[in-house]
């Protein structure tokens, strides 16, 4: 996976969208949400040179198997042929078609027996990134095996629209680029199935044990969750604040940045996520967010 450090992006977005003033006034003032927003929509439809380096949107299936915690290949090579997998952040979809190749084989993951069908996949992505390859494998499987969803965000789907999965991914997608958090960890936890399981990475963020620094020197991490009293928990303590949930955070600190991994597992339908209101969002691939959790009082039911 590629990345630059916040001043690198700032520097790459005044040369992507012509605002030559834009990392003066940041450094002046709070940017304006609404201009972030406008940047952030630029880089997700940016095609050819005008695509910026860090917004990947070619991760193969083998490097989901990396970047995931440990655990994601066989929950992937356990799913049944009428279970269902969705992918969020799904680029060209190369994970997904990875995983229906003839060459993809689930006892590689440690399944005992063959498995004839497999399972049902929808790959989400913001803008249409389909290449060639995806025609030629949906020709392969049956009607509505394999679907890809575009044109609006997760939060904007219902669950009449996607039907609900036993299996959901997001390396560097939703998660990391989304202003409200919260929203989206509501909406992926309605449409996973109970005993289904959530994977998912974050990008230079403080780790669950509180060791680590961000890996810019003078920089902030890159994803902020704070408290009443302006203390970064991570994002680790906030899922772990969900009810209904089971949370496993693993931190992998030989990766550039590092990465803190989450498999998340829900356990029942009673699910409470913590709100957070955005204090911070600075367009970039992913941006740089600080969220505030909410006051109970003012937090919705």
């Amino acid at each position: 996976m590629k990345s630059t450090s916040t001043r690198v992006i700032a520097l790459l977005l005044l040369q992507f969208l012509g605002a030559a003033s834009a990392l003066a006034q940041n450094t002046a003032s709070p940017p304006s949400l609404e201009a972030e927003r406008t940047k952030q929509e630029k880089i997700y439809h940016g095609r050819g040179e005008l695509r910026l380096e860090g917004y990947v949107i070619d991760r193969s299936l083998s490097a989901y198997v990396r970047a995931l915690p440990n655990g994601f290949a066989q929950s992937l090579a356990n799913l049944g042929p009428e279970e269902r997998w969705l992918d969020v952040g799904a680029g060209q979809g190369l994970a997904v078609l990875d995983y229906y190749a003839p060459e993809y084989d689930p006892r590689q993951a440690g399944r005992r027996e063959r498995q004839i069908k497999k399972a049902s996949a929808v790959a989400m992505s913001i803008e249409d990134r389909r290449t060639p390859r995806w025609q030629q494998t949906v020709d392969t499987v049956e009607p509505k095996q394999l679907q890809y969803v575009f044109g609006k965000s997760l939060r904007e789907y219902t669950v009449d629209e996607l039907g609900r999965f036993q299996l959901i991914t997001d390396v560097i997608g939703g998660f990391s680029y989304t202003e409200n958090l919260a929203l989206l960890m509501e909406k992926v936890l309605s449409l996973l199935s109970v005993n289904g399981t959530f994977y998912t990475v974050a990008q230079d963020v403080r780790n669950e044990a509180g060791s680590n620094k961000p890996h810019y020197a003078g920089e902030p991490f890159l994803s902020q969750i704070k408290n009443a009293a302006g203390e970064d928990i991570g994002i680790c303590a906030w899922l772990k604040k969900i009810s209904c949930i089971e949370v496993t955070c693993e931190y992998k600190g030989d990766w550039t940045p590092p990465l803190e991994t989450y498999k998340i597992r829900k356990t029942c339908n009673a699910v409470t996520v913590p709100q957070m209101k955005s204090e911070r969002f600075v367009a970039g691939t992913p941006p740089e967010r600080v969220f505030v959790l909410a006051s109970p009082a003012s937090a919705k039911p």
